[in-house]
């Protein structure tokens, strides 16, 4: 398979996640967001929307992080990325998509850009804009997750979840825009959880060939 994304992008951070924890490899094609290159027809080719990530299979091209990682778990279920149980299933999809729905939309790149050029917002106003909303996200799944009594060191049970692979780019991405994340000591704890698994290191914005 072959992974179009780039290192500081947090849907392509969050499929790597994925990824890794299924034990899939894939060859890494950078595609630059810095100098315009997902907005090139060679790119637009591939991924209609200009955005990354995409993953050719090498019998399709798939497109939006969600589909994708749905499609992964549908393809290689083993290890599960949702527990079993409607309603444990409906508990990590939730605080999976506190950040796939409601943190990340608002505080992705084009967005910002927008703001940036549109309405000549600094780069304060930038970083006051991405915490407001990802203060909102992060109250709300750390309350989340202090209401869960049968909890382990991840977002939902003893391993990783779909709500991990979530939530770690995102703390990355709330770093970046200098957002104090001592307020949520049960997300900063899952986060060491996570920062021990291979999986997740070997996914982090540092780790990957466009990041230098």
């Amino acid at each position: 398979m072959k992974l179009y994304s780039f290192f500081r992008s947090g849907t392509s951070h969050r499929l790597r996640i994925a990824l890794n924890l299924k034990g899939l490899a894939t060859d890494y094609v950078a595609v630059d967001l810095r100098t315009e290159q997902h907005l090139q027809e060679a790119f637009k080719a591939i991924h209609p929307q200009g955005l990354v990530p995409a993953l050719d299979t090498g019998e399709q091209v798939l497109i939006q992080s969600p589909a994708i990682i749905e499609w992964l778990e549908e393809n290689y279920p083993t290890p599960a990325l949702l527990p079993q149980g409607a309603d444990a299933r409906a508990r990590v999809r939730a605080l999976a998509a506190i950040v796939g729905c409601d943190i990340h939309p608002v505080n992705n790149r084009r967005i910002l850009e927008y703001v940036r050029h549109q309405f000549g917002a600094n780069e304060d106003a930038i970083n006051a804009w991405c915490a407001r909303w990802i203060t909102e996200g992060f109250e709300a799944f750390e309350t989340l997750l202090a209401a869960d009594p049968t909890r382990g060191a991840f977002s939902f049970g003893d391993a990783p979840s779909l709500a991990d692979v979530y939530l770690i780019p995102q703390i990355e991405s709330a770093r970046r825009f200098k957002v104090d994340l001592s307020a949520w000591p049960l997300i900063s704890a899952v986060e060491s959880a996570c920062l021990q698994l291979d999986a997740f290191q070997k996914a982090a914005p540092s780790q990957q060939p466009d990041a230098a």
